[in-house]
Protein backbone atom coordinates (compact mmCIF):
# COMPACT_ATOMS: atom_id res chain seq x y z
CA UNK A 1 0.00 0.00 0.00
CA UNK A 2 2.69 2.55 0.96
CA UNK A 3 4.28 1.91 -2.67
CA UNK A 4 0.92 2.68 -4.48
CA UNK A 5 0.31 5.68 -2.45
CA UNK A 6 4.40 6.84 -3.31
CA UNK A 7 3.02 5.99 -7.04
CA UNK A 8 0.09 8.14 -6.87
CA UNK A 9 1.76 10.84 -5.22
CA UNK A 10 4.73 10.68 -7.99
CA UNK A 11 2.02 10.65 -10.88
CA UNK A 12 -0.05 13.02 -9.22
CA UNK A 13 3.12 15.84 -9.02
CA UNK A 14 3.91 14.58 -12.65
CA UNK A 15 0.69 15.86 -13.53
CA UNK A 16 0.94 18.49 -11.68
CA UNK A 17 4.29 19.80 -13.29
CA UNK A 18 2.56 18.81 -16.67
CA UNK A 19 0.35 21.25 -16.17
CA UNK A 20 1.75 23.92 -14.57
CA UNK A 21 4.56 23.73 -17.50
CA UNK A 22 1.49 24.21 -19.95
CA UNK A 23 0.14 27.50 -18.21
CA UNK A 24 3.98 28.88 -17.74
CA UNK A 25 4.29 28.51 -21.71
CA UNK A 26 0.87 29.37 -22.93
CA UNK A 27 1.78 32.65 -20.37
CA UNK A 28 5.34 32.83 -22.04
CA UNK A 29 3.49 32.48 -25.56
CA UNK A 30 0.83 35.26 -24.64
CA UNK A 31 3.75 37.61 -23.20
CA UNK A 32 5.17 37.33 -26.33
CA UNK A 33 2.38 38.40 -28.54
CA UNK A 34 1.33 41.19 -25.97
CA UNK A 35 5.27 42.36 -27.01
CA UNK A 36 4.84 41.86 -30.36
CA UNK A 37 1.73 43.85 -29.99
CA UNK A 38 3.28 46.44 -27.81
CA UNK A 39 6.47 46.81 -30.56
CA UNK A 40 3.87 47.55 -33.00
CA UNK A 41 2.10 50.26 -30.91
CA UNK A 42 5.78 52.01 -30.35
CA UNK A 43 6.37 51.86 -33.97
CA UNK A 44 3.29 53.78 -34.66
CA UNK A 45 3.92 56.34 -31.80
CA UNK A 46 7.78 56.86 -32.96
CA UNK A 47 6.48 56.95 -36.99
CA UNK A 48 3.14 59.06 -36.07
CA UNK A 49 5.51 61.65 -33.51
CA UNK A 50 4.88 65.49 -33.95
CA UNK A 51 7.06 67.50 -32.03
CA UNK A 52 7.13 71.28 -31.34
CA UNK A 53 10.15 71.24 -33.66
CA UNK A 54 8.85 68.85 -36.11
CA UNK A 55 5.82 70.77 -36.51
CA UNK A 56 7.96 74.23 -36.83
CA UNK A 57 9.33 72.96 -39.72
CA UNK A 58 6.08 71.83 -41.26
CA UNK A 59 4.71 75.67 -41.04
CA UNK A 60 8.22 76.80 -42.66
CA UNK A 61 7.99 73.93 -45.39
CA UNK A 62 3.96 75.67 -46.02
CA UNK A 63 5.46 79.01 -45.77
CA UNK A 64 7.59 78.12 -48.92
CA UNK A 65 5.44 76.28 -51.29
CA UNK A 66 3.26 79.01 -50.63
CA UNK A 67 5.24 81.38 -51.54
CA UNK A 68 6.70 78.98 -54.89
CA UNK A 69 3.01 78.06 -55.81
CA UNK A 70 2.46 82.10 -56.07
CA UNK A 71 5.47 82.51 -57.88
CA UNK A 72 4.58 80.25 -61.03
CA UNK A 73 2.59 77.48 -62.40
CA UNK A 74 3.60 74.30 -61.21
CA UNK A 75 5.87 75.39 -58.86
CA UNK A 76 4.49 73.96 -56.04
CA UNK A 77 2.25 71.06 -54.66
CA UNK A 78 0.32 74.19 -54.01
CA UNK A 79 -1.49 75.22 -56.60
CA UNK A 80 -2.79 78.34 -55.07
CA UNK A 81 -5.48 79.05 -57.49
CA UNK A 82 -6.55 82.35 -58.14
CA UNK A 83 -10.25 83.19 -57.21
CA UNK A 84 -10.69 86.63 -58.68
CA UNK A 85 -12.77 86.77 -55.00
CA UNK A 86 -11.61 90.36 -53.73
CA UNK A 87 -14.62 92.08 -52.30
CA UNK A 88 -15.51 90.02 -48.97
CA UNK A 89 -18.74 90.51 -47.39
CA UNK A 90 -18.77 92.89 -44.42
CA UNK A 91 -22.38 92.69 -43.22
CA UNK A 92 -23.75 96.13 -45.25
CA UNK A 93 -25.53 94.28 -47.93
CA UNK A 94 -29.03 94.25 -48.18
CA UNK A 95 -31.41 92.63 -50.65
CA UNK A 96 -32.16 89.11 -51.22
CA UNK A 97 -29.20 86.92 -52.99
CA UNK A 98 -29.42 83.17 -54.41
CA UNK A 99 -26.80 80.42 -53.85
CA UNK A 100 -26.75 77.25 -56.32
CA UNK A 101 -24.52 74.60 -54.29
CA UNK A 102 -23.60 71.42 -56.98
CA UNK A 103 -21.22 69.01 -54.99
CA UNK A 104 -22.30 65.59 -55.82
CA UNK A 105 -25.41 63.31 -56.17
CA UNK A 106 -27.50 65.93 -55.05
CA UNK A 107 -27.88 69.88 -55.15
CA UNK A 108 -29.31 72.56 -53.10
CA UNK A 109 -31.11 76.10 -53.83
CA UNK A 110 -30.93 78.86 -51.11
CA UNK A 111 -32.22 82.19 -51.03
CA UNK A 112 -30.64 84.58 -48.43
CA UNK A 113 -32.06 87.71 -47.17
CA UNK A 114 -29.80 90.82 -46.00
CA UNK A 115 -30.78 93.54 -43.87
CA UNK A 116 -27.53 95.49 -43.83
CA UNK A 117 -26.55 94.35 -40.30
CA UNK A 118 -24.49 91.63 -38.97
CA UNK A 119 -26.79 89.44 -37.93
CA UNK A 120 -25.25 86.50 -36.27
CA UNK A 121 -28.23 84.35 -37.62
CA UNK A 122 -29.05 85.14 -41.22
CA UNK A 123 -32.36 84.77 -42.34
CA UNK A 124 -32.61 82.03 -44.85
CA UNK A 125 -34.26 79.01 -46.61
CA UNK A 126 -32.91 75.94 -48.30
CA UNK A 127 -34.23 73.14 -50.49
CA UNK A 128 -32.25 69.83 -51.20
CA UNK A 129 -33.03 67.99 -54.85
CA UNK A 130 -31.32 64.80 -55.58
CA UNK A 131 -29.53 64.76 -59.66
CA UNK A 132 -31.43 61.74 -61.61
CA UNK A 133 -28.72 59.25 -62.09
CA UNK A 134 -28.99 59.63 -66.00
CA UNK A 135 -28.38 63.41 -65.51
CA UNK A 136 -24.80 62.58 -64.71
CA UNK A 137 -23.82 61.13 -67.61
CA UNK A 138 -26.16 63.05 -70.07
CA UNK A 139 -25.50 66.40 -71.81
CA UNK A 140 -24.84 69.80 -69.87
CA UNK A 141 -27.90 71.49 -71.65
CA UNK A 142 -30.20 68.32 -69.87
CA UNK A 143 -28.46 68.67 -66.74
CA UNK A 144 -28.38 72.45 -66.44
CA UNK A 145 -31.87 72.51 -67.78
CA UNK A 146 -32.84 70.37 -65.04
CA UNK A 147 -31.05 72.43 -62.68
CA UNK A 148 -32.79 76.17 -63.77
CA UNK A 149 -35.75 74.02 -63.73
CA UNK A 150 -35.70 73.41 -60.00
CA UNK A 151 -34.72 76.79 -59.18
CA UNK A 152 -37.31 78.32 -61.32
CA UNK A 153 -39.86 76.38 -58.99
CA UNK A 154 -37.91 77.31 -55.86
CA UNK A 155 -38.28 81.25 -56.83
CA UNK A 156 -42.12 80.58 -57.77
CA UNK A 157 -42.78 79.89 -53.61
CA UNK A 158 -41.50 83.25 -52.68
CA UNK A 159 -44.11 85.30 -50.62
CA UNK A 160 -45.65 87.32 -53.29
CA UNK A 161 -41.93 88.82 -54.32
CA UNK A 162 -42.29 91.77 -52.94
CA UNK A 163 -38.84 91.32 -51.06
CA UNK A 164 -37.45 92.10 -54.22
CA UNK A 165 -37.23 95.36 -56.17
CA UNK A 166 -38.76 94.71 -59.71
CA UNK A 167 -36.13 96.67 -61.33
CA UNK A 168 -33.01 94.32 -60.29
CA UNK A 169 -32.13 91.14 -61.73
CA UNK A 170 -31.61 87.92 -58.66
CA UNK A 171 -28.23 87.25 -58.27
CA UNK A 172 -26.71 83.85 -57.97
CA UNK A 173 -23.95 82.61 -56.18
CA UNK A 174 -22.95 79.11 -57.73
CA UNK A 175 -20.53 77.15 -55.79
CA UNK A 176 -19.19 74.15 -58.21
CA UNK A 177 -17.30 71.23 -56.28
CA UNK A 178 -15.19 70.10 -59.13
CA UNK A 179 -11.75 70.95 -60.58
CA UNK A 180 -11.88 74.40 -62.24
CA UNK A 181 -9.70 76.28 -63.94
CA UNK A 182 -11.28 79.92 -62.59
CA UNK A 183 -11.25 82.61 -65.43
CA UNK A 184 -13.00 85.55 -63.39
CA UNK A 185 -14.88 85.96 -60.24
CA UNK A 186 -18.10 84.78 -62.11
CA UNK A 187 -16.55 82.23 -65.28
CA UNK A 188 -14.47 79.26 -64.71
CA UNK A 189 -13.44 76.37 -67.24
CA UNK A 190 -14.30 72.30 -66.29
CA UNK A 191 -10.85 70.59 -66.13
CA UNK A 192 -12.75 67.19 -65.06
CA UNK A 193 -15.70 65.23 -63.19
CA UNK A 194 -15.39 63.78 -60.17
CA UNK A 195 -17.67 62.05 -58.21
CA UNK A 196 -19.42 59.67 -60.85
CA UNK A 197 -20.49 62.51 -63.32
CA UNK A 198 -19.25 61.76 -66.50
CA UNK A 199 -20.36 64.64 -69.36
CA UNK A 200 -18.00 64.77 -71.97
CA UNK A 201 -19.14 68.28 -73.46
CA UNK A 202 -18.70 70.21 -70.46
CA UNK A 203 -15.14 69.38 -70.32
CA UNK A 204 -12.77 72.21 -71.11
CA UNK A 205 -16.14 74.89 -71.24
CA UNK A 206 -17.19 77.84 -69.14
CA UNK A 207 -19.54 75.68 -66.08
CA UNK A 208 -21.42 79.25 -65.24
CA UNK A 209 -22.02 80.40 -68.54
CA UNK A 210 -24.01 76.59 -69.48
CA UNK A 211 -25.98 78.30 -66.41
CA UNK A 212 -26.50 80.84 -67.35
CA UNK A 213 -28.12 79.76 -70.73
CA UNK A 214 -30.20 77.18 -69.14
CA UNK A 215 -31.35 80.42 -67.20
CA UNK A 216 -32.31 82.21 -69.78
CA UNK A 217 -33.95 79.12 -71.43
CA UNK A 218 -36.13 79.18 -68.38
CA UNK A 219 -36.79 82.72 -68.26
CA UNK A 220 -35.30 83.51 -65.42
CA UNK A 221 -33.70 86.92 -65.27
CA UNK A 222 -30.97 86.05 -63.23
CA UNK A 223 -27.11 86.44 -63.13
CA UNK A 224 -24.53 84.03 -62.18
CA UNK A 225 -22.23 86.79 -60.16
CA UNK A 226 -19.72 84.09 -58.36
CA UNK A 227 -18.32 80.85 -59.11
CA UNK A 228 -16.85 80.11 -55.79
CA UNK A 229 -15.94 76.95 -54.18
CA UNK A 230 -16.93 75.55 -50.50
CA UNK A 231 -13.56 77.15 -48.39
CA UNK A 232 -13.64 79.96 -50.37
CA UNK A 233 -17.84 80.34 -49.58
CA UNK A 234 -16.27 79.49 -45.43
CA UNK A 235 -13.98 82.35 -45.71
CA UNK A 236 -16.89 84.39 -46.96
CA UNK A 237 -19.35 83.75 -44.49
CA UNK A 238 -16.44 84.06 -41.59
CA UNK A 239 -15.79 88.10 -42.99
CA UNK A 240 -19.51 88.72 -43.22
CA UNK A 241 -19.76 87.85 -39.40
CA UNK A 242 -15.77 89.20 -38.53
CA UNK A 243 -13.72 91.32 -40.41
CA UNK A 244 -11.04 90.44 -39.17
CA UNK A 245 -11.13 87.15 -41.04
CA UNK A 246 -8.10 86.54 -42.87
CA UNK A 247 -8.28 82.60 -43.77
CA UNK A 248 -10.48 79.94 -44.02
CA UNK A 249 -10.42 75.69 -43.42
CA UNK A 250 -12.49 72.88 -43.86
CA UNK A 251 -11.45 69.79 -42.36
CA UNK A 252 -14.13 67.37 -42.47
CA UNK A 253 -14.33 64.27 -45.41
CA UNK A 254 -11.59 66.42 -47.20
CA UNK A 255 -9.79 69.11 -46.50
CA UNK A 256 -8.52 72.23 -47.75
CA UNK A 257 -7.91 76.26 -46.86
CA UNK A 258 -7.72 79.53 -48.74
CA UNK A 259 -7.01 82.94 -47.52
CA UNK A 260 -6.49 86.74 -47.97
CA UNK A 261 -3.35 87.35 -50.17
CA UNK A 262 -2.09 91.19 -51.64
CA UNK A 263 -2.51 91.48 -54.78
CA UNK A 264 1.51 92.27 -55.43
CA UNK A 265 2.34 88.85 -53.91
CA UNK A 266 0.94 86.83 -56.57
CA UNK A 267 3.68 87.11 -58.96
CA UNK A 268 2.58 84.51 -61.72
CA UNK A 269 -0.15 87.07 -62.29
CA UNK A 270 1.58 90.01 -61.99
CA UNK A 271 -0.84 93.60 -63.15
CA UNK A 272 -3.80 92.58 -61.52
CA UNK A 273 -5.31 95.20 -60.18
CA UNK A 274 -8.40 95.41 -56.81
CA UNK A 275 -9.58 98.48 -55.34
CA UNK A 276 -8.92 96.39 -51.74
CA UNK A 277 -5.57 95.26 -53.31
CA UNK A 278 -6.20 91.93 -51.98
CA UNK A 279 -7.68 88.96 -53.25
CA UNK A 280 -8.87 85.55 -52.02
CA UNK A 281 -6.31 82.42 -53.18
CA UNK A 282 -7.87 78.88 -52.58
CA UNK A 283 -4.50 76.71 -51.95
CA UNK A 284 -6.10 73.05 -52.12
CA UNK A 285 -3.66 72.44 -49.53
CA UNK A 286 -4.34 69.09 -49.67
CA UNK A 287 -2.07 68.15 -52.05
CA UNK A 288 0.28 69.84 -49.43
CA UNK A 289 3.63 67.64 -49.27
CA UNK A 290 7.07 68.18 -47.24
CA UNK A 291 9.80 65.51 -46.21
CA UNK A 292 9.24 66.66 -42.66
CA UNK A 293 5.91 65.20 -42.37
CA UNK A 294 5.86 62.46 -40.31
CA UNK A 295 5.05 59.18 -42.65
CA UNK A 296 4.55 55.71 -42.09
CA UNK A 297 4.49 52.57 -43.61
CA UNK A 298 0.89 52.30 -43.39
CA UNK A 299 0.27 55.97 -45.14
CA UNK A 300 2.67 54.54 -47.90
CA UNK A 301 0.37 51.57 -48.20
CA UNK A 302 -2.73 53.79 -48.09
CA UNK A 303 -1.61 56.03 -50.71
CA UNK A 304 -0.45 53.17 -53.14
CA UNK A 305 -3.79 51.38 -52.83
CA UNK A 306 -5.57 54.36 -53.77
CA UNK A 307 -7.20 55.80 -56.80
CA UNK A 308 -4.82 59.13 -56.74
CA UNK A 309 -1.82 57.28 -55.35
CA UNK A 310 1.28 60.43 -55.10
CA UNK A 311 -1.63 63.06 -55.01
CA UNK A 312 -3.10 64.69 -51.66
CA UNK A 313 -1.03 63.75 -49.61
CA UNK A 314 -1.59 66.20 -46.91
CA UNK A 315 -5.08 65.12 -47.16
CA UNK A 316 -4.89 61.67 -46.69
CA UNK A 317 -2.92 61.82 -42.72
CA UNK A 318 -5.60 64.46 -42.32
CA UNK A 319 -9.16 64.48 -43.80
CA UNK A 320 -11.35 62.03 -42.25
CA UNK A 321 -11.96 59.95 -45.45
CA UNK A 322 -8.45 58.50 -44.32
CA UNK A 323 -7.88 58.04 -40.72
CA UNK A 324 -10.23 55.48 -39.73
CA UNK A 325 -8.05 53.16 -42.31
CA UNK A 326 -5.13 54.44 -41.31
CA UNK A 327 -5.95 52.74 -37.81
CA UNK A 328 -7.86 50.00 -39.50
CA UNK A 329 -4.33 48.96 -40.83
CA UNK A 330 -2.39 49.35 -37.91
CA UNK A 331 -5.24 47.14 -36.01
CA UNK A 332 -4.67 44.92 -38.72
CA UNK A 333 -0.58 44.29 -38.53
CA UNK A 334 -1.51 43.75 -35.03
CA UNK A 335 -3.19 40.79 -35.41
CA UNK A 336 -1.15 39.65 -38.11
CA UNK A 337 2.23 40.15 -35.70
CA UNK A 338 -0.17 38.23 -32.74
CA UNK A 339 -3.27 35.88 -32.21
CA UNK A 340 -5.10 37.89 -29.15
CA UNK A 341 -6.93 39.25 -31.20
CA UNK A 342 -8.45 36.00 -32.07
CA UNK A 343 -8.72 34.64 -35.70
CA UNK A 344 -8.03 37.16 -38.33
CA UNK A 345 -11.35 38.43 -39.73
CA UNK A 346 -12.04 39.38 -43.31
CA UNK A 347 -13.92 42.34 -42.83
CA UNK A 348 -10.68 43.95 -40.78
CA UNK A 349 -8.77 43.31 -44.07
CA UNK A 350 -11.60 45.52 -46.31
CA UNK A 351 -10.23 49.01 -47.08
CA UNK A 352 -12.61 51.53 -45.59
CA UNK A 353 -14.45 49.28 -43.53
CA UNK A 354 -13.70 51.46 -39.81
CA UNK A 355 -15.25 54.91 -40.63
CA UNK A 356 -13.30 57.81 -39.41
CA UNK A 357 -16.67 58.47 -36.54
CA UNK A 358 -16.38 55.17 -35.67
CA UNK A 359 -12.85 55.39 -34.87
CA UNK A 360 -14.02 58.92 -32.98
CA UNK A 361 -16.29 56.91 -31.09
CA UNK A 362 -13.64 54.65 -29.89
CA UNK A 363 -11.27 57.15 -28.77
CA UNK A 364 -13.91 59.17 -27.02
CA UNK A 365 -15.45 55.69 -25.20
CA UNK A 366 -14.84 56.71 -21.75
CA UNK A 367 -17.36 53.81 -20.36
CA UNK A 368 -15.23 52.00 -17.53
CA UNK A 369 -15.31 48.54 -19.44
CA UNK A 370 -14.69 50.16 -23.08
CA UNK A 371 -18.24 48.94 -23.89
CA UNK A 372 -18.81 51.03 -27.26
CA UNK A 373 -15.06 49.82 -28.52
CA UNK A 374 -16.22 46.50 -27.53
CA UNK A 375 -19.43 46.59 -30.13
CA UNK A 376 -17.67 48.45 -32.98
CA UNK A 377 -14.97 45.32 -32.76
CA UNK A 378 -17.73 43.03 -33.13
CA UNK A 379 -20.16 44.61 -35.08
CA UNK A 380 -17.98 46.45 -37.80
CA UNK A 381 -14.81 44.44 -37.83
CA UNK A 382 -16.26 40.77 -36.85
CA UNK A 383 -13.54 40.52 -34.18
CA UNK A 384 -15.58 39.59 -31.02
CA UNK A 385 -14.30 39.44 -26.95
CA UNK A 386 -11.62 41.56 -27.22
CA UNK A 387 -10.39 41.67 -23.78
CA UNK A 388 -10.05 45.24 -22.05
CA UNK A 389 -6.55 45.21 -22.03
CA UNK A 390 -6.36 44.77 -26.37
CA UNK A 391 -9.44 47.23 -25.96
CA UNK A 392 -7.35 50.00 -24.02
CA UNK A 393 -4.61 49.34 -27.25
CA UNK A 394 -7.21 50.48 -30.17
CA UNK A 395 -8.37 53.50 -28.04
CA UNK A 396 -4.65 54.39 -28.30
CA UNK A 397 -4.03 53.19 -31.95
CA UNK A 398 -7.23 55.35 -32.54
CA UNK A 399 -5.43 58.54 -30.45
CA UNK A 400 -2.36 58.37 -32.32
CA UNK A 401 -3.81 58.19 -35.81
CA UNK A 402 -6.16 61.62 -34.39
CA UNK A 403 -3.44 63.58 -32.65
CA UNK A 404 -1.32 63.27 -35.49
CA UNK A 405 -4.03 64.55 -37.98
CA UNK A 406 -4.97 67.74 -35.39
CA UNK A 407 -1.33 68.75 -34.70
CA UNK A 408 -0.55 68.87 -38.94
CA UNK A 409 -3.78 71.08 -39.93
CA UNK A 410 -2.40 73.32 -36.68
CA UNK A 411 0.97 73.27 -38.33
CA UNK A 412 -0.71 74.22 -41.58
CA UNK A 413 -2.96 76.55 -39.84
CA UNK A 414 0.12 78.45 -38.95
CA UNK A 415 2.36 78.29 -42.02
CA UNK A 416 -0.70 80.70 -43.49
CA UNK A 417 -0.30 82.58 -41.27
CA UNK A 418 3.25 83.00 -41.09
CA UNK A 419 3.06 83.72 -44.79
CA UNK A 420 0.59 86.72 -44.24
CA UNK A 421 2.47 88.11 -41.08
CA UNK A 422 0.69 87.16 -38.34
CA UNK A 423 2.40 84.31 -36.44
CA UNK A 424 4.36 86.67 -34.69
CA UNK A 425 7.76 86.11 -36.48
CA UNK A 426 7.32 89.05 -38.79
CA UNK A 427 8.59 86.67 -41.66
CA UNK A 428 11.32 85.50 -39.57
CA UNK A 429 12.43 81.81 -40.39
CA UNK A 430 12.17 79.82 -36.98
CA UNK A 431 12.41 82.92 -34.68
CA UNK A 432 10.05 85.39 -33.28
CA UNK A 433 10.13 89.36 -33.17
CA UNK A 434 9.24 91.06 -29.96
CA UNK A 435 8.41 94.45 -31.56
CA UNK A 436 5.79 93.48 -33.47
CA UNK A 437 2.02 94.26 -32.58
CA UNK A 438 -0.03 91.22 -33.20
CA UNK A 439 -3.24 91.69 -35.01
CA UNK A 440 -6.67 90.16 -33.77
CA UNK A 441 -6.13 87.32 -36.57
CA UNK A 442 -9.63 85.03 -36.93
CA UNK A 443 -9.53 81.68 -38.91
CA UNK A 444 -12.99 80.45 -40.29
CA UNK A 445 -13.15 76.83 -39.71
CA UNK A 446 -15.85 74.25 -41.28
CA UNK A 447 -16.42 70.32 -40.78
CA UNK A 448 -17.41 67.79 -39.01
CA UNK A 449 -13.85 66.09 -38.07
CA UNK A 450 -13.27 69.65 -36.30
CA UNK A 451 -16.61 70.87 -35.12
CA UNK A 452 -17.70 67.16 -33.65
CA UNK A 453 -14.80 65.43 -32.58
CA UNK A 454 -13.84 66.86 -29.66
CA UNK A 455 -10.45 65.09 -28.87
CA UNK A 456 -9.07 66.33 -32.28
CA UNK A 457 -10.35 70.25 -31.88
CA UNK A 458 -8.39 70.03 -28.31
CA UNK A 459 -5.65 68.31 -30.29
CA UNK A 460 -5.64 71.08 -32.54
CA UNK A 461 -5.91 74.26 -30.34
CA UNK A 462 -3.01 72.54 -28.36
CA UNK A 463 -0.68 72.32 -31.07
CA UNK A 464 -1.56 75.91 -32.19
CA UNK A 465 -0.61 77.17 -28.37
CA UNK A 466 2.74 74.86 -28.60
CA UNK A 467 4.21 76.38 -32.02
CA UNK A 468 3.14 80.12 -31.87
CA UNK A 469 3.29 80.12 -27.67
CA UNK A 470 0.87 81.54 -25.54
CA UNK A 471 1.07 85.10 -26.21
CA UNK A 472 0.90 85.00 -29.98
CA UNK A 473 -1.84 82.50 -29.72
CA UNK A 474 -4.27 84.77 -27.60
CA UNK A 475 -5.02 86.73 -30.46
CA UNK A 476 -5.50 83.77 -33.16
CA UNK A 477 -9.44 82.64 -32.73
CA UNK A 478 -10.76 79.85 -34.69
CA UNK A 479 -14.34 80.36 -35.80
CA UNK A 480 -16.86 78.03 -36.83
CA UNK A 481 -18.80 78.53 -39.67
CA UNK A 482 -22.06 76.68 -40.86
CA UNK A 483 -22.47 75.93 -44.89
CA UNK A 484 -19.80 78.24 -46.29
CA UNK A 485 -20.99 76.28 -49.10
CA UNK A 486 -24.54 77.36 -49.39
CA UNK A 487 -25.07 80.73 -47.33
CA UNK A 488 -21.20 81.71 -48.42
CA UNK A 489 -22.07 81.80 -51.81
CA UNK A 490 -25.31 83.93 -51.44
CA UNK A 491 -22.66 86.32 -49.70
CA UNK A 492 -20.49 86.56 -52.29
CA UNK A 493 -23.29 87.12 -54.86
CA UNK A 494 -23.79 89.77 -52.62
CA UNK A 495 -20.25 91.34 -52.52
CA UNK A 496 -19.58 91.14 -56.02
CA UNK A 497 -23.04 91.83 -57.60
CA UNK A 498 -23.17 93.30 -60.90
CA UNK A 499 -24.50 96.76 -59.35
CA UNK A 500 -21.06 96.75 -57.75
CA UNK A 501 -19.12 98.51 -60.03
CA UNK A 502 -15.74 97.44 -58.28
CA UNK A 503 -14.50 94.63 -60.66
CA UNK A 504 -10.82 92.75 -61.02
CA UNK A 505 -8.69 94.55 -63.82
CA UNK A 506 -5.52 93.34 -65.13
CA UNK A 507 -3.19 95.90 -66.42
Amino acid sequence: MGRVAVGVAVGAAVAACAVAAVVVGRRMRNRGKWKRVVRVLREVEEGCETSVGRLRQVVDAMAVEMHAGLASEGGSKLKMLLTYVHNLPNGTETGTYYALDLGGTNFRVLRVHLHGQQSSVLEHEVERQPIPQHLMTSTSEDLFDFIASSLKEFIEKERDGSELSLDRRRELGFTFSFPVKQMSVSSGILITWTKGFSIVDMVGIDVPACLQEALTRKGLDMHVAALVNDTVGTLALGNYHDSDTVAAVIIGTGTNACYLERVDAIIKCQGLLTTSGYMVVNMEWGNFWSSHLPRTSYDIDLDSESPNPNDQGFEKMVSGMYLGDIARRIILRMLLESDMFGPTSAKLSMPFILRTPMMAAMHEDDSPDLREVARILTDTLEIPDVPLKLRKVVVKVCDVVTRRAARLAAAGIVGILKKIGRDGSGGITGGRRSDMKMKRTVVAIEGGLYSSYTLFREYLHEALNEILGEDIAKHVILKVTEDGSGIGAALLAASHSSYNVDTVQQL
